[in-house]
């Protein structure tokens, strides 16, 4: 690695960047650096503080430790059903093969995973698995996670630049061809400039969920990896999929969309609503039927007996939960703050729940001042995962650009049109050591790397620095205000076109009012001015979400069109691809045959 400062701007040169420190980002940069490349670590937070971290429920693997039944052909199967067969099939092969062995991997670094009675990695059940294959550490999984990939990252001598966000990436055009010189940001502390000259740049900055009023997602997930591949002239796929899990908190408002995780429904908790119906029978989808109790009586035996009864209806997947609490509560059978309720407390007794669900135990007694022991939780849909992102070659996740590759939420085409609960995670470590190997691959079979110029570090400059030179203009919180009310009230839960014509074109005003957003002060401890730069991200991302779902004229997954109420067979053999308009400040759409699964795989989905 060299430093050296120029013109007040840091500037430091590695061969791998990896632009968040997610499950993704650090299981990248491990495998990066064990191929033998320089890597560094930029994170937009602190290390450690990643949005992975609220993943509480599992890592999807098909390792049989429940269940000797279970295998990968099984978990892929479940995926490519859960995501309504529009997934990526070589995506969905690889994940379900190579997650088992990336989660004894974990182990081995120090992972401290519940444990069956035999001694094995316990396994829990989840909405949309036919078998219990979540290994699991408590409802702290995803904290484990980062603690043990954070320290594996320490202990190999991975450098990280921590409170930096990326605003640019930096390409090398001199051959007609463009690819990844580096990345242009600056240090969120003192807002001082800094640029890394790399070859390889694997984006790993997770999901889009603060363009949303109600979110589960955390104030980073503001879209910046997929704006910075758009604009860099990589494509994003299928964006119009955007997960509302069905259970958030509801109260109180300073909570409102907190997750509450999967978890809960798979060690027996039911939905009710306010007439004290469990109302999930009402709503089993033709797809799931041959699968799925429809009497009290055989869903609770399913937990005693998986392989002979049909499993419950809490258990179908997310999309399907969280259309049905939403039609009950539109009906009027909410909860008294407009949520309905999840009913664990009698299920199971006081000692279950506090072991098998701490996390959420002191989460609503300390924040709801709610006893989950002892009475229902009140919850509602939330924003919380995007299927679409940056197309990706499904063996090497590169993009369309040289040299840039993208893993983890960031990353489309794996989960299709609805992602599994606890397949999020095993995606982190299977596609995050894939593109760190293939980033560090390409990086050491260079001739010649690429040139950064000061031409490029001067135009990241400039844009940077643009809302300072702006008066009379937008503050640029009431801009993030009225964009999470036009994406809630219209490219919510349930969609229609007149509604997403609406919401597109209150997005072209919000983007030019952006134009003109003034920031006061200077760029130290400067909160308003980072916000302004994430700004022209989620608008971005968000115009591709609103304009994907107005053409997708179906309902699929996490896309439900009110004026389009079934999956169309047409559709379902279609991608929606989004890529910078020429004006570079909108997007294009176009549609994409969906890749072709080979006959054996096919053999899996014949009854």
């Amino acid at each position: 690695m060299s430093y050296y400062s120029e013109g007040g701007i840091e500037r430091h040169s590695y061969d791998v960047v990896v632009v968040g420190a997610g499950g993704a980002g650090l299981r990248a940069a491990i495998a990066a650096h064990e191929a033998g490349a320089d890597t560094a670590i930029v994170c937009k937070s602190l290390l450690g503080k990643a949005h992975t971290v609220m993943a509480e429920g599992g890592i999807a693997a098909a390792m049989g430790n429940r269940w000797p039944e279970d295998n990968w052909e099984v978990h892929f199967r479940d995926t490519m059903r859960g995501g309504k067969m529009l997934n990526n099939w070589r995506m969905a092969q690889l994940h379900a093969q190579e997650a088992p062995e990336r989660v004894m991997e974990l182990e081995d670094w120090g992972a401290l995973f519940d444990r069956t009675e035999d001694g094995l990695i316990s396994q829990r059940d989840f909405g949309g698995h036919r078998y219990a294959r979540l290994a699991h550490v408590g409802d702290r999984t995803g904290l484990e996670m980062i603690r043990t990939l954070q320290q594996r990252a320490v202990q190999v001598g991975i450098d990280v630049f921590m409170e930096c966000t990326v605003t640019e990436l930096l390409l090398d055009q001199e051959d007609g061809d463009p690819r990844i010189s580096g990345v242009f940001g600056y240090w969120r502390e003192t807002g001082r400039f800094v640029t890394i000259e790399a070859p390889s740049v694997i984006l790993a900055t997770g999901g889009i969920g603060k363009s949303f009023k109600v979110t589960s997602n955390s104030w980073e997930y503001t879209g910046d990896g997929h704006a910075l591949a758009l604009r860099a002239g990589a494509s994003l796929i299928n964006m119009e999929f955007v997960q509302f899990h069905p259970t958030g908190m509801v109260w109180p408002p300073s909570v409102k969309g907190l997750l509450v995780t999967e978890s809960v429904r798979g060690d027996g908790g039911i939905l009710k609503n306010s007439e004290g119906k469990r109302f999930m029978f009402d709503y089993i989808p033709e797809f799931f039927r041959s699968e799925t109790a429809d009497t009290e009586e055989e869903a609770d035996r399913w937990y005693d007996d998986k392989a002979n009864n049909r499993r419950p209806p809490e258990l179908l997947p997310r999309d399907e939960v969280a259309r049905a609490i939403n039609s009950e509560i539109k009906a009027g059978r909410g909860s008294p703050h407009g949520g309905i309720f999840l009913d664990i407390a009698s299920r199971r007794d006081a000692d279950y729940i506090r072991k098998r669900l701490p996390s959420m135990y002191h989460q609503f007694k300390e924040l709801a001042d709610v006893d989950i022991t002892a009475e229902p939780m009140e919850i509602g849909p939330t924003c919380h995962y995007v299927m679409g992102g940056i197309e990706v070659d499904p063996d090497t996740q590169q993009s369309a650009v040289t040299g840039l590759y993208a893993a983890g939420e960031v990353s489309g085409g794996m989960h299709g049109s609805n992602r599994l609960g606890g397949n999020s995670l095993s995606d982190l470590l299977v596609f995050g050591r894939r593109a760190g190997e293939a980033a560090a691959a390409h990086a050491a079979g260079l001739e010649k790397r690429p040139v950064l110029t000061d031409d490029d570090v001067r135009s990241g400059e400039w844009r940077a620095v643009a809302p300072f030179n702006v008066e009379g203009g937008d503050n640029p919180y009431t801009i993030q205000q009225d964009l999470q009310q036009t994406m809630n009230d219209l490219v919510g839960i349930i969609r229609t076109a007149s509604e997403l014509e609406g919401a597109l074109a209150e997005i072209e005003a919000l983007k030019r009012r952006a134009q003109s957003m003034t920031v006061g002060g200077h760029r130290q401890y400067n909160p308003g001015w980072h916000l302004a730069l994430d700004l022209h991200n989620m608008l971005l991302v968000s115009e591709s979400i609103a304009k994907a779902a107005l053409a997708r004229e179906e309902s699929r997954g996490g896309h439900t069109r009110d004026d389009f109420p079934k999956p169309s067979p047409e559709w379902g053999t279609r991608n929606l691809v989004v890529r910078l308009d020429e004006a570079g400040t909108g997007v294009t759409l176009t549609e994409q045959a969906l890749p072709e699964m080979p006959d054996e795989l096919k053999s899996y989905f014949e009854e």
